[in-house]
Protein backbone atom coordinates (compact mmCIF):
# COMPACT_ATOMS: atom_id res chain seq x y z
CA UNK A 1 0.00 0.00 0.00
CA UNK A 2 1.59 3.30 -0.62
CA UNK A 3 1.55 5.94 2.02
CA UNK A 4 1.63 9.01 -0.56
CA UNK A 5 -0.90 11.60 1.05
CA UNK A 6 -0.57 13.44 3.99
CA UNK A 7 -3.72 11.52 5.41
CA UNK A 8 -1.46 8.07 5.36
CA UNK A 9 1.50 9.42 8.17
CA UNK A 10 1.89 7.96 11.07
CA UNK A 11 -1.30 6.37 13.74
CA UNK A 12 -3.77 6.82 10.60
CA UNK A 13 -0.98 5.20 8.19
CA UNK A 14 -0.25 2.39 10.30
CA UNK A 15 -3.86 1.66 10.81
CA UNK A 16 -4.44 1.63 7.40
CA UNK A 17 -1.34 -0.94 6.31
CA UNK A 18 -2.95 -3.25 9.31
CA UNK A 19 -6.25 -3.24 8.28
CA UNK A 20 -5.17 -3.58 4.48
CA UNK A 21 -3.07 -6.28 4.97
CA UNK A 22 -5.89 -7.83 7.32
CA UNK A 23 -8.37 -7.33 5.13
CA UNK A 24 -6.80 -8.69 1.93
CA UNK A 25 -6.06 -12.06 3.66
CA UNK A 26 -9.24 -12.80 5.06
CA UNK A 27 -10.96 -11.73 1.65
CA UNK A 28 -8.59 -14.14 -0.16
CA UNK A 29 -9.58 -16.37 2.40
CA UNK A 30 -13.18 -16.07 2.12
CA UNK A 31 -12.53 -16.40 -2.05
CA UNK A 32 -10.98 -19.75 -1.63
CA UNK A 33 -13.24 -21.35 1.06
CA UNK A 34 -15.99 -20.05 -1.35
CA UNK A 35 -14.75 -21.17 -4.49
CA UNK A 36 -14.01 -25.07 -2.94
CA UNK A 37 -17.35 -25.31 -1.20
CA UNK A 38 -18.96 -24.09 -5.17
CA UNK A 39 -16.64 -26.22 -6.75
CA UNK A 40 -17.99 -29.39 -4.32
CA UNK A 41 -21.08 -28.73 -4.33
CA UNK A 42 -21.36 -28.49 -8.42
CA UNK A 43 -19.21 -32.18 -8.31
CA UNK A 44 -21.82 -33.74 -6.20
CA UNK A 45 -24.57 -32.05 -8.17
CA UNK A 46 -23.63 -33.47 -11.14
CA UNK A 47 -22.62 -37.23 -9.86
CA UNK A 48 -25.54 -36.89 -7.75
CA UNK A 49 -27.57 -36.64 -11.62
CA UNK A 50 -25.53 -38.86 -13.73
CA UNK A 51 -25.75 -41.79 -10.77
CA UNK A 52 -29.91 -41.12 -10.88
CA UNK A 53 -30.72 -39.96 -14.31
CA UNK A 54 -33.72 -37.67 -14.85
CA UNK A 55 -35.30 -38.96 -11.01
CA UNK A 56 -32.28 -37.47 -9.43
CA UNK A 57 -32.47 -34.57 -11.40
CA UNK A 58 -33.61 -31.63 -9.46
CA UNK A 59 -32.05 -32.77 -6.38
CA UNK A 60 -28.47 -32.71 -8.09
CA UNK A 61 -29.51 -29.21 -9.65
CA UNK A 62 -30.22 -27.91 -6.39
CA UNK A 63 -26.95 -29.02 -4.85
CA UNK A 64 -25.18 -27.33 -7.56
CA UNK A 65 -27.13 -24.53 -7.24
CA UNK A 66 -26.55 -24.33 -3.44
CA UNK A 67 -22.89 -24.48 -4.00
CA UNK A 68 -23.24 -21.94 -6.56
CA UNK A 69 -24.83 -19.51 -3.80
CA UNK A 70 -22.51 -20.01 -1.11
CA UNK A 71 -19.78 -19.18 -3.27
CA UNK A 72 -21.35 -16.29 -4.75
CA UNK A 73 -22.38 -15.32 -1.22
CA UNK A 74 -18.28 -15.74 -0.34
CA UNK A 75 -17.26 -13.98 -3.06
CA UNK A 76 -19.58 -10.73 -2.20
CA UNK A 77 -18.62 -10.95 1.73
CA UNK A 78 -14.82 -10.99 0.67
CA UNK A 79 -15.00 -8.58 -1.65
CA UNK A 80 -16.68 -5.65 1.36
CA UNK A 81 -14.16 -7.10 3.56
CA UNK A 82 -11.06 -6.24 1.19
CA UNK A 83 -13.08 -2.63 0.35
CA UNK A 84 -13.25 -2.31 4.36
CA UNK A 85 -8.87 -3.02 4.23
CA UNK A 86 -8.70 -0.45 1.55
CA UNK A 87 -10.99 1.97 3.45
CA UNK A 88 -13.16 2.50 0.13
CA UNK A 89 -16.66 1.41 2.27
CA UNK A 90 -17.36 4.81 2.99
CA UNK A 91 -17.07 6.19 -0.98
CA UNK A 92 -20.48 6.94 -2.67
CA UNK A 93 -21.12 6.97 -5.79
CA UNK A 94 -23.12 10.53 -6.81
CA UNK A 95 -25.17 10.59 -10.28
Amino acid sequence: MAFGSEDDKGATGAAKFVTSTVGNTVGGLGKTVGGVVGAGGRGIGQTVTAATGSAGKPVGEAIESLGNGVENGANNVSKGVEDAGKWNVFKVTMR
